[in-house]
């Protein structure tokens, strides 16, 4: 009798220390979780905020815009999802936003750009965010490929007139390159659909809300 009880303590033992081993190391994965989720979230804030520094100004702003930030909704930025707009402040005051917009007609797909629009409604900086045009050609909307991109500063909506925001070939204002044509007409265009937006929204932008539709 003794041994059978002896043996149904041990197996309760046995038991309890597998129940604790599986805890612990439950535990443990969700601890790594935890600081790997934390790690990654905060790796991708500060790549936001390298991408909002390309197209900002130094010393235009004081507040840190990745953190100031609204998701709006609207089939003109290129997507029927919510896309987020960055909100640049100098001392409390609106200086400028920085609108992400999508040209959904480049040559091997979407383009994703971020357009840094002022008060006034001028062009502070255009970046591409991410794409798939071809290496050597398309890809040449890159800052690190050429200064193409850079030709949209200073601009704004009267600054070619509304109605040459797109390339050369097409009659507007603005260049294409040598043996591409869709890939910076459609960067010009979502480029003015962005201006197109901050014109009617701009000032709203800055008022505190979820979401806009």
């Amino acid at each position: 009798m003794g041994g059978r009880r002896r043996l149904i303590r041990g197996m309760l033992t046995a038991a309890m220390l597998l129940a604790a081993v599986a805890a612990g190391g439950v535990g443990l994965v969700a601890l790594i979780q935890q600081l790997t989720t934390d790690r990654i979230e905060a790796r991708q804030a500060e790549q936001t905020l390298q991408q909002l520094e390309a197209v900002l100004p130094a010393g235009h702003y004081t507040n840190n815009p990745a953190e100031d930030v609204r998701r709006v909704r609207d089939t003109r930025l290129g997507t029927e999802q919510p896309l987020p707009v960055y909100r640049a402040r100098r001392n409390g005051e609106p200086a400028a936003l920085v609108l992400t917009v999508i040209a959904p007609d480049g040559y091997s797909g979407p383009i994703e750009l971020l357009v840094a629009v002022d008060t006034a409604g001028e062009v502070l900086g255009v970046r591409v965010v991410d794409h798939a045009e071809t290496p050597g050609l398309g890809d040449a909307i890159e800052a690190r490929r050429s200064d193409w991109i850079d030709g949209f500063r200073g601009r704004s909506l009267g600054d070619p007139p509304r109605d040459q925001w797109t390339v050369r070939r097409d009659g507007g204002a603005f260049d294409q390159f040598t043996g591409a044509t869709i890939t910076p007409r459609a960067v010009t265009r979502a480029v003015a659909r962005a201006l197109d937006y901050h014109r009617e929204h701009g000032d709203a932008l800055f008022q505190d809300a979820s979401e806009d539709h």
